[in-house]
C-alpha cells in the first residue's frame, strides 16, 4: 500500500507558514544590523536602500502571512513572489557574512 500523499492545505501550512516565519526572522536580524551598525563596504544611501528594501519586504511578508492565517491556509502565493524574498535573504546573508569578516 502506498503512503497517502498530504493535502494541499497541509503541504501550504507545512511549507509556506515555516518559509514565511523564516523570511521575517532573516529580515529583522538583517534590518537590526543595518539600523545599528555603519556597513563600511556601502555608502550611506546603499545602506539605507537595502535597509528600506528589508522593511517593504517584511510588509509583504506579513500582508501574505495574514492572508494565509485569513484564509485558515487555504491561500498558497505565487512562486514569483517567493523570488525577490530569497534573493534578499541571500543578500543579507552576504552583508552581515561581509560584516562579520570585516571586524575580525
Amino acid at each position: 500500500m502506498f503512503p497517502q500523499q498530504p493535502q494541499e492545505k497541509d503541504l501550504l501550512k507545512t511549507v509556506l507558514e515555516p518559509l514565511l516565519e523564516d523570511f521575517q526572522y532573516w529580515f529583522a536580524r538583517s534590518g537590526t544590523l543595518l539600523e545599528s551598525e555603519r556597513i563600511s563596504f556601502y555608502s550611506e544611501q546603499e545602506q539605507a536602500e537595502l535597509l528600506e528594501r528589508i522593511k517593504y519586504s517584511q510588509q509583504q511578508v506579513a500582508a501574505a502571512q495574514m492572508l494565509f492565517k485569513a484564509t485558515e491556509g487555504e491561500t498558497g502565493l505565487d512562486f514569483k513572489m517567493l523570488i525577490p524574498w530569497h534573493q534578499l535573504v541571500a543578500e543579507c546573508w552576504d552583508v552581515t557574512r561581509k560584516w562579520r569578516q570585516s571586524n575580525n
